[in-house]
């Protein structure tokens, strides 16, 4: 069992930055690959980005690719999402997410076990 708390998302201009945190609880953070999704008003649940157990490996959406990094500390139980360059578009509830198998690249909401509560992002002047 994992629980996930997302928090670092706010208001920002276009153009600006924010980086999200994802925590962990458990002792078994670093055998899961996380994602990262984000859902706009309306709109479907939309995959951002995912690492492998370690962070060493990621794969990201086109819409976000050059702009977003995943990063992770397994000591600290935390994966990050830093989002640089941010676009209106960008303004949505972002999620972390846990998979305990298969593999790491997974763009699928089913394709995870466990989610946080979400953290807004909005992008706007």
């Amino acid at each position: 069992q994992v629980q996930l708390v997302e928090s670092g998302g706010g208001l920002v201009q276009p153009g600006g930055s924010l980086r999200l945190s994802c925590a962990a609880s458990g002792r078994t953070f670093s055998s899961y690959s996380m994602g990262w999704f984000r859902q706009a008003p309306g709109k479907e649940r939309e995959f951002v980005g995912s690492a492998n157990w370690s962070g060493d490996l990621t794969y990201y959406a086109d819409s976000v690719k050059g702009r977003f990094t995943i990063s992770r500390d397994n000591a600290k139980n935390t994966v990050y999402l830093q989002m640089n360059s941010l676009k209106p578009e960008d303004t949505a509830v972002y999620y972390c997410a846990a998979r305990s198998r298969g593999s790491w690249i997974a763009t699928g909401p089913r394709q995870y076990d466990y989610w946080g509560q979400g953290t807004q992002v909005t992008v706007s002047s």
